[in-house]
């Protein structure tokens, strides 16, 4: 069945979006003009790599706890300094924000990345006391979720994951993985539809309504593989704006990753 399928374009967001390479500038302009401002301390580390820091947002007064975002990019592109103003939205509503950034494929596979991620995330911890949140696009949403799962360690109980990759097997048959080196046993470890939920979590799904049509079947499959996972599918949005909701305060996804209502 899958050799009917072509993985390649399944995965492919940007030749599908109108405009679809203007974001990353954009996204770079904005994120940039953020930090200019920000109350922020920056490149705090949390291993020895060189891409194992994080950049910590913070509000005026004493944070009412940590959100965590974890960048996109199929895990071998971009890094925390393409999404600060993500952070807008958490920091307006009083919340501290970290963003980390973590070695990319090839140089790493994707067990190495879940590990860093869970090491950033208790880094985090240290340094803002109060309840965690998670939230995490595409490859992001993907790590995000992988800390919810059985095998890792009680960091926090709730995820967003936005766009997000939950079955991994279907890369083993796209050209990208020639980066990802993934093997059919790598496939199964890392994807958190085909691993037990680690119990007292919950996740949300959030994926936009005109993305691919992959990554609604991605997104719907985390409900099936997880009871209890809330799933919204937002309008019209796409795979490259579906995050923009974040850096403001009062819209519902922001609301999602703070509160994590059901």
């Amino acid at each position: 069945m899958t050799g009917l399928i072509d993985w390649d374009a399944a995965f492919e967001n940007g030749a599908h979006i109108p405009g679809g390479s203007e974001y990353p500038g954009r996204w770079q302009a904005l994120a940039a003009d953020y930090r200019a401002t920000a109350h922020a301390r920056f490149d705090l580390p949390y291993g020895p790599g060189g891409r194992e820091r994080f950049d910590l947002f913070l509000p005026d007064g004493a944070p009412k706890g940590l959100a965590v975002f974890v960048h996109g990019g199929y895990w071998k592109a971009f890094d925390k300094s393409t999404w600060s103003h993500l952070a807008q939205g958490a920091v307006a509503r009083g919340w501290a924000m970290a963003l980390p950034s973590y070695t990319l494929a090839p140089e790493a596979t994707l067990a190495q990345m879940t590990a860093q991620i869970a090491r950033a995330v208790a880094a985090a911890r240290a340094e803002v006391p109060g309840p965690v949140r998670l939230a995490g696009h595409s490859a992001g949403g993907h790590l995000v979720a992988r800390m919810l799962c059985a095998d890792q360690p009680d960091l926090a109980e709730r995820a967003v994951s936005i766009s997000g990759l939950h079955d991994l097997r279907p890369l083993l048959h796209t050209k990208m993985n020639d980066i990802l080196c993934l093997t059919p046993d790598m496939a199964q470890a890392e994807s958190p539809a085909l691993q037990p939920q680690r119990p007292g979590t919950h996740l949300t799904v959030w994926v936009g309504g005109h993305e691919r049509p992959e990554f609604l079947r991605q997104s719907a499959l985390m409900r099936e593989a997880w009871p209890g996972t809330r799933l919204v599918v937002d309008g019209d949005f796409h795979h490259f704006n579906v995050i923009s909701a974040m850096a403001d305060p009062a819209s519902p996804l922001t609301d999602a990753i703070l509160q994590d209502v059901p």
